[in-house]
C-alpha cells in the first residue's frame, strides 16, 4: 500500500501528516516498531516505522539522524506519537523531512502501536490477496486464450484492451511479430526504434521506458527471455507506472504466456528447419533416384518445377581474430537466424536452408535471370549492411546462373559456392559474386580426379595440404597475392596485415617451392593448381592430406 492510503483507513482518521507531503506515493511493504535507539540497523526499504518517541525525547540529534537515514534507505514513512513523550516535533526535523520528501505522521495517543501495526498489515495482506487473485484470473484468461489456438496477435489485442494501451511484440532485432495488430502510428514508432536499436540491444534491465521527442510520445519496453539468450520485446504505446501494480501484473502475466507461446513456436520452427535442411542436404548429395522424385519431394517445400530460379549461397567472412569452433558455430547460427527472417523482405519469394556453414536462398524470379539480378543484388546489399550493423561479422554471397529444372539445383549450388569461393580467394569481404561459366573449370572436371590431385600436389608441394597455422597463412597469402596480380600493397590490404608481412610470406613460399613466384611460367602453374583446389575440396568435402 502507499503512504497516502493510510489516511483512508477509518480507524486512522486522527492520523496527521506533518511533513513530506510530496513523498506520500512511497510504498509500505512492512511495519516495524522502534524499541531501541539503534533501530536504523534493522530497517529495510519500504518499512513504515512507528514509535512512541521514548528513545528520542532527550536526543534531538538522534531524531534528526533517524529521519535522514530512513530517507536514504528508502523507508516508507515515520509515524510518531509526538504528544506521548515529546513536546511536539522540532521544526528543524519537519523542515528536513520536507526537503527529503520523507513523510512524518503524527499518531494519536488513543491508538496502541500494536493496533496500528495490525490494521496496516491487514490492509497490506488484503491488497496482496487481491493482487494474487487478479494475477491468477489474468493468467487463466491469457492461458485459455492461447490454448484455444487464437494466436499471439489476438493475445496482444486482449492485452491492449485490458491496459488501455496498444501492445506490440518485436523479435530480437526489433522486427514486429504478429504484424496485423497495429495502425500507421505503429510504423512510426518502429522506425524510431530501429534507429535506436544499438541502445536497446544493450539493455541490461527487463523493464525500461523512453520518449520520442518528435512525437512527444512515451513508450514502455519489456524484455522477454525465451531460450539460448534469445530475447523478444513487448512494446507498450504508453507509460506504465511501476507503482500501478495491477497494470504491471497484467503485463507480467501476459509476458509469461507469450514466452511459452514463443518457445512453442520456436520448437516447431526448429523441427521444420531440420526437415528442410535434411531434404536439401540429401538433394545436394544426389540421394534421390531421379528428376521425378526430386520434383515430387520438392513440392512439399513449396518448390515448383519449371519456374526460373537463382540460388544464393552465403557465408560469414572470417575475421582476423580466430574463433573457437563452438563460438563460431553459435555466432554463425545467430546470423543465419537473422538472415532467414530477412529473406521475406527480398523482392522475390525465397526458400531458405542451411548446409553446414553455408546458408542458401533459392529465389523464384518473376522475370529473366539478368533482369532479376538488378533487383536481387541491391536487396542482398541491404541485408549485408544490416548484418554488419548488428553483428560483429560481415557476410558474402555467391549467385548461381538461372535454372528452371529442379534436378539442376545441385549444380546451381556448386556454381554459387564456387563464385563465393573465388571471391574469398581474392581476399574480399562483404561481396556479391555472380557465377561466370569457366571453360577451364568445365575442362578440369572432365579430367581424372587422381591426375588433378597429382598436379596439385606436385605444384604446391608442402603447401598443398597445410597442417600448421603458419603454412595455412602462407597458402592464403600466396592465393590472395596471385589473385591481386602480384601487388604487395593490395594483398596486404585484403589480408589486413602489414606489407612487410606479405613480403616475408611470399619469400617464405618461394623458399618452400624452390621457385621464383614472379616468373610468368611459375605464376601460371600456381594459378592453375589453385584452380584445381576447389574441385578437390568439392570431391573430398574439404582439403585434407
Amino acid at each position: 500500500m502507499k503512504v497516502s492510503e493510510l489516511f483512508q483507513i477509518p480507524v486512522f482518521n486522527d492520523f496527521r501528516l506533518v511533513a513530506g507531503s510530496e513523498g506520500t506515493e512511497r510504498e509500505i511493504c512492512n511495519v516495524n516498531m522502534m524499541d531501541a535507539p539503534d533501530i536504523i540497523d534493522f530497517l529495510k526499504p519500504n518499512d513504515f516505522l512507528i514509535t512512541t518517541g521514548y528513545h528520542l525525547q532527550r536526543d534531538p540529534t538522534l531524531f534528526y539522524n533517524l529521519v535522514e537515514q530512513m530517507a536514504a534507505r528508502g523507508c516508507a514513512a515515520l509515524g510518531i506519537k509526538s504528544r506521548r513523550f515529546l513536546n511536539g516535533i522540532p521544526n528543524e526535523i519537519i523542515e528536513r523531512a520536507d526537503q527529503l520528501h520523507f513523510p512524518l505522521i503524527d499518531l494519536p495517543n488513543s491508538l496502541a502501536l500494536v493496533d496500528i501495526t495490525n490494521q496496516t498489515l491487514t490492509r497490506i495482506l488484503d491488497a496482496r490477496t487481491k493482487e494474487l487473485q487478479f494475477a491468477i484470473d489474468t493468467h487463466q484468461q491469457f492461458t485459455e486464450h492461447m490454448v484455444s489456438g487464437e494466436g499471439i496477435d489476438r493475445l496482444l489485442k486482449r492485452l491492449s484492451d485490458m491496459i488501455g494501451f496498444q501492445a506490440l511484440l518485436l523479435d530480437s532485432y526489433f522486427k514486429q511479430v504478429a504484424p496485423n495488430s497495429g495502425t500507421e502510428k505503429r510504423e512510426g514508432v518502429l522506425r524510431h526504434i530501429q534507429a535506436l536499436e544499438q541502445i536497446f540491444l544493450g539493455l541490461s534491465t527487463n523493464k525500461s521506458a523512453f520518449s520520442i521527442i518528435e512525437t512527444r510520445q512515451t513508450y514502455s519496453l519489456f524484455v522477454l527471455h525465451t531460450y539460448r539468450k534469445k530475447r523478444y520485446f513487448l512494446l507498450i504505446n504508453g507509460l506504465l507506472p511501476q507503482t500501478d501494480r495491477l497494470l504491471m501484473l497484467t503485463v507480467e502475466q501476459a509476458s509469461n504466456v507469450l514466452v511459452f507461446e514463443l518457445m512453442k513456436d520456436e520448437a516447431l520452427k526448429q523441427t521444420e528447419r531440420k526437415m528442410r535442411d535434411a531434404f536439401f542436404a540429401n538433394l545436394l548429395r544426389g540421394s534421390f533416384s531421379g528428376g521425378e522424385e526430386i520434383i515430387s519431394r520438392a513440392k512439399e517445400f513449396g518448390l515448383v518445377n519449371g519456374l526460373t530460379y537463382v540460388l544464393v549461397c552465403g557465408e560469414l567472412d572470417m575475421n582476423k581474430e580466430p574463433l573457437s569452433f563452438i563460438t563460431f558455430q553459435l555466432e554463425n547460427n545467430d546470423v543465419f537466424d537473422y538472415l532467414e527472417g530477412e529473406a521475406g523482405l527480398l523482392p522475390f519469394p525465397a526458400h531458405y536452408f542451411v548446409n553446414d556453414h553455408t546458408c542458401a536462398l533459392i529465389c523464384e524470379l518473376t522475370m529473366t535471370w539478368e533482369n532479376g539480378l538488378h533487383f536481387l543484388k541491391p536487396a542482398l546489399k541491404e541485408i549485408q549492411r544490416k548484418i554488419q550493423r548488428i553483428f560483429p561479422h560481415t557476410i558474402s554471397f555467391g549467385l548461381s546462373s538461372g535454372f528452371t529444372d529442379l534436378a539442376d539445383l545441385p549444380d546451381a549450388f556448386r556454381e554459387a559456392a564456387g563464385a563465393l569461393h573465388r571471391g574469398k580467394q581474392a581476399g574480399d569481404h562483404s561481396f556479391i559474386q555472380v557465377y561466370q561459366a569457366s571453360g577451364l573449370t568445365d575442362l578440369l572436371r572432365r579430367m581424372p580426379f587422381e591426375e588433378l590431385g597429382k598436379i596439385y600436389r606436385d605444384t604446391l608441394q608442402d603447401l598443398a595440404y597445410p597442417e600448421k597455422d603458419e603454412d595455412r597463412a602462407l597458402l592464403q597469402t600466396l592465393t590472395v597475392y596471385l589473385e591481386s596480380n602480384c601487388q604487395i600493397s593490395e594483398t596486404a590490404k585484403k589480408l589486413y596485415v602489414h606489407r612487410n608481412t606479405v613480403i616475408y610470406r611470399i619469400e617464405k613460399c618461394e623458399h618452400l617451392l624452390g621457385k621464383d613466384i614472379k616468373d610468368p611460367e611459375t605464376t601460371f602453374q600456381l594459378r592453375f593448381a589453385l584452380r584445381i583446389r576447389p574441385l578437390i575440396e568439392e570431391q573430398n568435402g574439404g582439403i585434407d592430406g
